[in-house]
């Protein structure tokens, strides 16, 4: 139910789907020649939603403000019992069962690797679980990567079976009782670290948290100004989070 729930929820957050909609309700209604001061309304409507959508200044504000509340609290000096890896930086659709392909969340498992080959983290707990298409779980496809850096085997632990952020923290806790770790850090993604910090805390892990990734520290730094279409899917992704942060609270999955 919850799968089905985020999917139908994911298609009616997107910006592209309140432009368009009124837009063609518009044109059919002026096409039958009714109700045609609704009709303009809603075609004017959809394409101020579209030109919205892919103003920079919107996308950036949106990505600034999820990322404002991400502040690293690693602790100076401590060497973690583990360090949580949470997934989301493999594409299924560039990826084959022997190659993953990689997105921009990649500094996630690039980080990863220096705590563990800097003393900092014992362990990594890698946590990501079925991308289909007949492809590996993406624990199984970071641990390799993670392999392939210089990591020790003995420092990388697999968690397969997390499809989501309360998954892995749920499935990671299990792990770290397991270990007995008291001292844990979380990486992740700046965007994503108010939702990842609320399930860990929901799943009973009190952990410190280190940001990465960040995407719009300094969004007056962006010399675009006018509407691009490439901004309409980055303002559709920040909503998306912002979408996920308000529906895991409402079930209880943060704390």
């Amino acid at each position: 139910m919850f799968f089905f729930l985020s999917k139908v929820l994911d298609i009616a957050i997107d910006p592209l789907w309140w432009g368009t909609v009124p837009i063609l309700v518009g044109v059919v209604l002026l096409a039958r020649a009714r109700r045609r001061r609704l009709a303009l309304t809603l075609v004017s409507g959809g394409l101020g939603v579209l030109i919205l959508a892919t103003l920079p200044a919107v996308s950036n504000g949106l990505w600034a403000s999820l990322e404002a509340g991400a502040v690293s609290t690693m602790q100076p000096g401590v060497t973690y019992d583990a360090v949580v890896l949470l997934g989301g930086a493999v594409t299924p659709q560039g990826s084959l069962p022997e190659s993953p392909a990689w997105n921009d969340n990649i500094e996630r498992l690039l980080e990863v690797r220096e705590l563990l080959l800097g003393g900092r983290a014992r362990v990594a707990i890698v946590s990501g679980g079925r991308l289909g298409g007949g492809l590996r779980t993406e624990a199984e496809y970071l641990g390799e990567a993670l392999l392939a850096l210089g990591v020790p085997k003995d420092q990388v632990i697999i968690e397969p079976r997390a499809n989501n952020t309360r998954e892995n923290a749920t499935e990671s806790k299990k792990l770290l009782d397991a270990l007995g770790a008291k001292k844990v850090l979380l990486v992740t993604s700046a965007f994503h670290v108010p939702r990842a910090v609320g399930c860990f805390r929901a799943a009973g892990v009190e952990a410190d948290m280190l940001p990465v990734d960040y995407r719009m520290r300094a969004p007056e730094l962006d010399t675009h100004h006018a509407p691009r279409g490439e901004y309409l899917s980055q303002t559709a992704r920040a909503l998306r989070e912002w979408l996920g942060r308000a529906v895991y609270r409402v079930l209880g999955y943060t704390k």
